[in-house]
C-alpha cells in the first residue's frame, strides 16, 4: 500500500522537512501546525513543496492541492514551486495567473536528489524502464524523432 509524503524544499533544492503525518492516507497528506511552522520560519529561504500520489503515470495537482498551493502563497506573501510525484513521473506546478488557482504543470526531467526518499517514504517502488509502459513510449517517441 502506497501512502502520500511531502516534503519542504529550500533555496538550495534541499529538504529541510519531511511531512509524514500518522494521519495521512493513499489519498490525503493533512496539513499540520509543525507543517506551517516550518513554512512560516522558513519563508525567506523556500523554493517549494513537494508530494506525492501513489500510483505511477502522469501525476497532476488535485482541486484540494491547487486550491492549498493558493493558499499558501498568499500567507507567504511569495510564490513557490509545487512538486507531484508518482512512482515513475514527477512535475511541478507553479501560477501561471491571471487567475489565483492558474496553476500550470510542467514534467521534470532531471529528478531532485531528494526524489528517491519522497518515494521511499510513500512506500513506492520505483518501476524500471522495461516494466513501465510510459517510459517505453517515450524512448519509442525519441528514437522515430
Amino acid at each position: 500500500m502506497t501512502i502520500e509524503a511531502g516534503v519542504v524544499v529550500n533555496l538550495r533544492g534541499e529538504p529541510i522537512y519531511w511531512h509524514l503525518p500518522e494521519d495521512r492516507t493513499g489519498g490525503s497528506l493533512p496539513d499540520s501546525r509543525k507543517l506551517w511552522d516550518v513554512l512560516w520560519d522558513n519563508r525567506d529561504n523556500l523554493l517549494g513543496f513537494a508530494h506525492s500520489h501513489p500510483g505511477s503515470g502522469m501525476p497532476g495537482p488535485s482541486w484540494t492541492d491547487v486550491t492549498t498551493f493558493h493558499a499558501v502563497e498568499q500567507a507567504l506573501d511569495r510564490r513557490l514551486e509545487w512538486w507531484v510525484t508518482s512512482s515513475n513521473r514527477i512535475i511541478v506546478a507553479r501560477w501561471s495567473g491571471p487567475g489565483k488557482y492558474d496553476y500550470q504543470s510542467f514534467v521534470v526531467q532531471d529528478e531532485p536528489g531528494w526524489l528517491v526518499e519522497l518515494r521511499a517514504h510513500s512506500l513506492m517502488l520505483a518501476r524500471s524502464a522495461e516494466t513501465d509502459p510510459i517510459t517505453r513510449q517515450d524512448e519509442n517517441k525519441e528514437s522515430t524523432s
